[in-house]
């Protein structure tokens, strides 16, 4: 799989949620979309990430953005997940991780000297034509929501 770049077609998917049912990407078209990508739910990083995201739920929807958080979690983790930290932003389950291969974030990570696949945190900024228009990888959590948010604000 070839990596994705700013400017390319969004690729679309369609998964199961923890609440909604499911979500499709190309639903979505007219409405700016974030897509984050993030390894296991009720981690540390990802329990910060979700809760940063979520805090600023009411000023990416004035920005007529929907928020999108990825993880390989089954829906039921992500039900536990939201209820446990009171998240606010689509939980979405990625079981199979087609969708984190589709956008280049299932790759090889090393820890403690173990060999491992799996979600490289990345987010994705898709503008209202479907394309994608910045992309984070390799995500420091810390301040990333509100960077983000500042880039949907300049597109806007």
């Amino acid at each position: 799989m070839s990596e994705l770049n700013v400017g390319a077609e969004a690729p679309d998917f369609t998964l199961a949620t923890d609440s909604e049912g499911s979500v499709r990407l190309s639903d979505l078209k007219g409405r700016t979309v974030i897509v984050y990508f993030y390894p296991k739910a009720d981690t540390p990083g990802c329990t910060t990430e979700a809760m940063d995201f979520s805090a600023l739920k009411s000023q990416f929807e004035a920005a007529d953005t929907t928020v999108i958080a990825i993880s390989p979690d089954a829906c039921a983790k992500h039900a536990r997940f939201r209820a446990k930290h009171d998240l606010t932003v689509t939980l979405a389950s990625d079981e199979d991780h087609a969708v984190a291969e589709l956008y280049g974030v299932w790759v090889e990570k090393k820890n403690y000297g173990r060999t491992y696949m799996g979600v490289e945190r990345s987010t994705f900024l898709i503008a209202p034509d479907g394309r994608i228009a910045k992309i984070w990888r390799k995500v420091r959590v810390k301040d990333h929501a509100q960077t983000v948010l500042q880039a949907v604000r300049e597109q806007g």
